[in-house]
C-alpha cells in the first residue's frame, strides 16, 4: 500500500522531482483488460476539443496552493467513485505503476511527483477493468468539463479540482510534456486505459482527465 504516512516523514519530503521517465512513457496500467462487450466509455469529441483549442476553466479568484501532503482518497461524484488511494512509483520500464489488478477499487497516486493541491501537476491512476470486470475508473471517459474531482489528503485538507478537458492518447505517442507539464497552477491528471482493445495487446491508449484546483476544504 506504499509508505506509512502516520509519522512526520512526509512533511519533510521534497516533491519537486522532474518526471523525466514518466514523460516519455505514459501510464502502464492494465495491458490485458476484461472482455467487456461494449467497452468503457470514451471521451466525447466536444470534451477533447476544450483542451485542443486551448480553452481553460481557471478559477475566478486565484487560490493559494497547499504544502506537500500525500493523497488519501479520491472522489468523483459524476461517476460514483469514492475510493482510497495508495502510493505508486515507476515500474522497470519507466511507466507509472498501477495499483494491484486484483483490487479493482483502489486508485494510485504518483508519490515521487506533486501532491494534490501543490503548484504543479499531480497524477492519479487506476484500472479501467480487470479479468473480473469493470474497475474503479471504468467510467472515466464519460466525465464532462465543469465536473469536480475531490482529493482528500493525509493532512485533513481536500483539494477540489474542476475538469477542463478529457482526451484519449495513444500509448505509442503519449504526449508526456503536455499531460504532466507544470502550468503554474495546482492541477490534477486522472489516467486510466482506453482507446482500442485487443486480447493480444490490451488497450492501446490512455484516457486522461485534465483538471485544475478551484477550491480547498
Amino acid at each position: 500500500m506504499g509508505q506509512d504516512h502516520s509519522g512526520s516523514e512526509w512533511r519533510k519530503r521534497s516533491p519537486w522531482g522532474v518526471l523525466a521517465l514518466v514523460m516519455l512513457s505514459g501510464i502502464a496500467l492494465m495491458r490485458n483488460g476484461a472482455d467487456v462487450a461494449l467497452g468503457p466509455p470514451q471521451p466525447a469529441a466536444a470534451v477533447s476539443l476544450s483542451r485542443a483549442t486551448g480553452e481553460t476553466f481557471a478559477p475566478i479568484v486565484p487560490l493559494e496552493t497547499l504544502p506537500y501532503a500525500p493523497a488519501a482518497r479520491v472522489r468523483i461524484p459524476s461517476i460514483k467513485v469514492d475510493t482510497p488511494v495508495m502510493d505508486v512509483g515507476l515500474d522497470q520500464d519507466g511507466w507509472i505503476e498501477a495499483p494491484p489488478p486484483q483490487d479493482p477499487n483502489i486508485a494510485g497516486w504518483y508519490q515521487n511527483g506533486i501532491s494534490p493541491g501543490q503548484r504543479g501537476t499531480s497524477v492519479v491512476v487506476g484500472h479501467v477493468d480487470n479479468l473480473s470486470g469493470p474497475a474503479v475508473f471504468y467510467g472515466l471517459g464519460s466525465i464532462r468539463t465543469g465536473q469536480h474531482i475531490e482529493v482528500e489528503r493525509f493532512d485533513g485538507r481536500t483539494a477540489v479540482f474542476e475538469v477542463y478537458g478529457v482526451e484519449v492518447f495513444s500509448k505509442e505517442n503519449f504526449p508526456g510534456a503536455r499531460v504532466y507539464g507544470d502550468t503554474g497552477q495546482a492541477e490534477l491528471r486522472v489516467i486510466t486505459c482506453g482507446g482500442g482493445y485487443s486480447k493480444a495487446g490490451g488497450y492501446n491508449g490512455n484516457v486522461v482527465v485534465f483538471a485544475r484546483m478551484v477550491k480547498i476544504r
